[in-house]
Formats: C-alpha cells, sequence, structure tokens
C-alpha cells in the first residue's frame, strides 16, 4: 500500500492544529469547543487544503 504524502508545511499546519487541540484551544467553525481527536485532524487537513499544500486525496 502506498504511504500517503503530504508536504512538510501541511504537516506543519496539521501540527499546530493538533497542539491548539490538546491545549483545548482549538475551535470549531460554529465556536464549540473540539473535543474529538479525528475532527481536530480533519480541521488541520481543511485549513491546509485552504492554504493550497499537498495533501493526498481521501482514499476510498
Amino acid at each position: 500500500m502506498a504511504e500517503k504524502k503530504y508536504s512538510k508545511k501541511a504537516e506543519d499546519k496539521i501540527g499546530k492544529v493538533m497542539h491548539e487541540f490538546k491545549d483545548g484551544d482549538l475551535k470549531s467553525s460554529s465556536g464549540k469547543k473540539v473535543t474529538d481527536r479525528k475532527q481536530a485532524v480533519a480541521i488541520g487537513i481543511s485549513e491546509a487544503k485552504e492554504k493550497g499544500l499537498k495533501v493526498p486525496k481521501k482514499s476510498k
């Protein structure tokens, strides 16, 4: 199975979002505090995509 390749900047962005999550500062678009780790990763990937960073497509 091929390994997913994220750009270094995308990995850094996702890492920053995860630090916010761990500190309890991450909020969803509705303003509620994020309590699920998977949701925090999804937010990080989404923000990386918005900035135009290299993020692999979701596997099916």
